[in-house]
């Protein structure tokens, strides 16, 4: 099998003493895909690892790819995504994906840490209680978006209003002000969730805004894309590439 030297070499990074199934069954598709993934495109910017396996397992999340999130959470581990941003990645996704999808992603999570030795639960990361939950989420939504989600959670029409109040106390009150991960980190990992479920092209356009006010420039999340385009396929990345694009204009 012609697989690229470089790619040999970052697979053994990603999975020391691994040999896929593959080798054996698809040794064609193997090569095009290891030499495509983890050389061509590995090495078409300079996202670090460790940001790149974090988005890949948010993206991993977004398209409901339990098998191959499952395949890559030890990379991320072997490039020193922590337990706690793993578990914070899956808790996250919850507001943007919904339970019924993350259900089987934390059980594959719980099930890779306890094999690796590691107690659980984990420290806890919250910093909110249920009084001030939606007060602290909602200063998180004006860091992100801008003055104008000021007292968000009390505006809006009468019969909805409570959506508002959920997501500034649940989207953003119980998660992003979580330790674990800083906001831009978690912004991050909210567009990787809405690009790789598609569909919610009007939130995903607001949080490539919101990305961009907190510092994620157009640069890095066109390398962040990028770099997750193998695992969700080039419709989607192309959509969220021209958003991207769209927005920083």
């Amino acid at each position: 099998m012609a697989i690229s030297d470089f790619a040999k070499e970052y697979n053994d990074k990603m999975f020391p003493g691994y040999k896929s199934k593959l080798y054996d069954t698809d040794p064609e598709f193997l090569e095009l895909f290891d030499n495509f993934t983890f050389d061509e495109v590995t090495n078409q910017n300079d996202l670090d690892d460790h940001t790149k396996f974090m988005a890949i397992l948010a993206t991993l999340l977004g398209c409901g790819g339990i098998d191959e999130f499952k395949m890559m959470l030890p990379a991320a581990y072997n490039f020193e995504v922590s337990p706690v941003e793993i578990k914070e990645i899956v808790y996250q996704s919850v507001a943007y994906l919904g339970i019924g999808r993350v259900r089987p992603f934390l059980d594959a999570v719980n099930e890779f840490l306890t094999k690796k030795g590691i107690k659980l639960p984990l420290e806890g990361q919250a910093t909110t209680n249920r009084e001030n939950r939606v007060e602290k989420g909602n200063e998180a939504q004006v860091a992100i978006f801008g003055e104008n989600m000021r007292n968000f959670q009390n505006i809006g029409d009468e019969d909805t209003r409570h959506i508002n109040k959920w997501l500034a106390g649940n989207c953003f009150g119980d998660y992003y002000t979580r330790n674990g991960l800083n906001l831009k980190q978690r912004e991050m990992i909210t567009m990787c969730f809405l690009l790789a479920q598609g569909g919610c092209e009007m939130q995903l356009k607001s949080h490539i805004q919101g990305n961009l006010n907190i510092g994620n420039d157009k640069d890095f999340l066109i390398k962040v894309v990028s770099q997750c385009m193998p695992f969700i396929g080039y419709p989607r990345t192309l959509n969220a590439l021209n958003i991207i694009k769209e927005v920083a204009k």
